[in-house]
C-alpha cells in the first residue's frame, strides 16, 4: 500500500454530481482518486472555484464525498488572471500561459504543510495536469529539478495533453483565417513556450503518463528517450449506459447533439465548424434537423448563434445523459486538441451513433464504419450524418458496437491498475 498525494487543478468530480458538462480532468480525476483509494492512502491538495460551497459555506457535496476516498484534503481558491495580466506575460515571461495559470502563495503553502505533517512521509506526489507541475518545483524538487529533500517522493506527472501539440494545432488552423491572427499569435507564442516547459516538466519528474499512444509519441518527440506509460481515459460504465436515462422531452428531432465546455477553445471552434460549414449541408437534405450544443458558459464567440433557427445552446444543465440519449447522431468536429475526449467515450458507452473527425478520437483504436463514422471535410462529415439518419438500424447498429467496444477496454477498474503498475 502506498501513500500518495495527488495534486489537481480542479475539485476531482463524482458522476452521480456532474452538473452538466465538467471538465474531462475533474471527471478522470475523480475515478482515479476512487481507485486508487480501494488498496493505497489518499491526500489531495486541489483547486476550486472561489463560490464553491467548499468556501462560502465549509463543505459541498463534492467534498464530502471525497472526504470518503481521502485522508486529507487540502483546497485553496482558483486565482483569477487578468486579460491584462496574461498579455503582460505572454510577452515578458519565458514561462507558458499554462506554468502561471494556477500560481497562489496559498497553495504552495497548503502543499508544503501536507509534506512537512504527513508522518509516514509520501512515497508518491502526483502532479495532474500541466497547470500543477510547477507546485512539484519546491515541494518535491528543487527549480532545477533536483530533489528538494531526502528522502524524497517519487514525482508522477499525469499529462492530460500534449499541450505543445494543442498550441501548435491551434496556431495553424487559426492562421488561416484573418479575423483569427490575434489567437493564432497568441498559440504560437504558447507553442514555442511549451516546448521548453513542458519537457522540462517531463525530463524532471520520475515518471510521465499520458492518455493515449498519440500522445506518448508526442512527448517523445520533445525528449527522445523519455519513458512514457500510457493510462487512458475511462468512463464509468454503470452511470453511462444506453437505457440509464430517458430521452430529454421536447427535442426536436432529428437532434444533433454536441457535448463540452463551451469555454474551451477546441470545443468552441468545432460548433462554428460545424455550423458555418457543415450543418447547412444537412439541412438542406433534412431541414427539420437540430443542433444542440450543450455545455456550460458558452464563449462570446458563440453569441452570433443565439438567434440560429436550427441551433440551441443549452448553457450549463444538471445533467447531459437525456441530451445525449435523445440524439439520432452525436457529433464530435473537433479541429484542434490533444489527448483522448472523454465526451466520445460517454456517447459511445450510451450506445448513441458517432461521427466524428479523426482528431475529435485521436488516441482511440476505432475503427471506421465499426464503432464511429469518421469525416474530416464538411461534405465528408454531412454525409456521414445523413447516412445515419436516413438509416435508423444502421445508427443502432453502430451504438451497439460502440459500446462493447468501451465496455471492453475503457472501465475505470482496468485502467486503476495501469498506473499503480507505474508507481513500480
Amino acid at each position: 500500500m502506498a501513500r500518495i498525494l495527488i495534486l489537481t487543478p480542479q475539485l476531482p468530480v463524482p458522476p452521480q454530481l456532474l452538473t452538466g458538462t465538467s471538465q474531462g480532468t475533474t471527471i478522470r480525476n475523480y475515478h482515479l482518486i476512487a481507485g486508487l483509494a480501494k488498496r493505497h492512502t489518499v491526500h489531495l491538495a486541489s483547486f476550486a472555484a472561489a463560490d464553491d460551497p467548499a468556501f462560502t459555506a465549509g463543505s459541498s457535496a463534492v467534498v464530502d464525498v471525497l472526504r470518503a476516498l481521502c485522508g486529507r484534503i487540502e483546497l485553496a481558491p482558483q486565482p483569477l488572471r487578468s486579460l491584462a495580466a496574461r498579455a503582460r506575460d505572454t510577452l515578458l515571461q519565458p514561462r507558458p500561459d499554462m506554468a502561471l495559470r494556477l500560481e497562489l502563495p496559498l497553495m504552495r503553502q497548503k502543499i508544503g504543510r501536507l509534506m512537512q505533517e504527513d508522518a509516514g512521509g509520501y512515497d508518491v506526489v502526483q502532479i495532474e495536469g500541466l497547470e500543477m507541475a510547477p507546485y512539484v518545483f519546491g515541494a518535491v524538487l528543487d527549480p532545477r529539478g533536483r530533489p528538494a529533500r531526502q528522502p524524497r517522493p517519487q514525482a508522477v506527472f499525469d499529462d492530460h495533453n500534449a499541450e505543445y501539440l494543442l498550441q501548435q494545432r491551434a496556431f495553424f488552423t487559426d492562421l488561416r483565417h484573418p479575423r483569427r491572427w490575434i489567437a493564432a499569435a497568441y498559440s504560437f507564442v504558447q507553442w514555442r513556450k511549451l516546448l521548453v516547459y513542458e519537457r522540462r516538466v517531463c525530463c524532471a519528474v520520475d515518471r510521465v503518463v499520458a492518455v493515449s499512444e498519440a500522445d506518448r509519441e508526442a512527448l517523445q518527440r520533445l525528449a527522445p528517450g523519455l519513458q512514457v506509460t500510457v493510462v487512458p481515459n475511462g468512463v464509468d460504465l454503470d452511470f453511462l449506459r444506453p437505457g440509464v436515462v430517458p430521452p430529454l422531452v421536447g427535442l426536436r428531432q432529428p437532434a444533433l447533439v454536441f457535448t463540452g465546455k463551451m469555454d474551451y477553445r477546441p470545443n468552441v471552434d468545432a460548433v462554428l465548424w460545424f455550423v458555418e460549414a457543415v450543418l447547412p449541408l444537412i439541412q438542406a437534405e433534412v431541414p427539420a434537423v437540430h443542433f444542440y450544443v450543450v455545455g456550460q458558459r458558452p464563449h462570446p464567440r458563440l453569441a452570433s448563434l443565439a438567434d440560429h433557427p436550427a441551433v440551441t445552446l443549452t448553457g450549463q444543465v444538471p445533467d447531459v445523459r437525456p441530451y445525449i440519449a435523445g440524439a439520432a447522431v452525436y457529433v464530435v468536429p473537433l479541429r484542434i486538441g490533444g489527448g483522448t475526449r472523454l465526451k466520445v467515450l460517454e456517447a459511445m458507452a450510451m450506445g448513441q451513433a458517432v461521427v466524428s473527425t479523426r482528431l475529435g478520437c485521436d488516441g482511440f483504436p476505432f475503427e471506421d464504419g465499426r464503432e464511429v463514422v469518421f469525416a474530416d471535410e464538411p461534405a465528408e462529415f454531412a454525409a456521414g450524418v445523413l447516412r445515419l439518419l436516413r438509416d435508423a438500424q444502421a445508427a443502432v447498429q453502430l451504438g451497439q458496437r460502440a459500446r462493447a467496444y468501451v465496455a471492453a477496454h475503457f472501465g475505470w477498474d482496468a485502467i486503476v491498475p495501469r498506473l499503480e503498475a507505474v508507481y513500480g
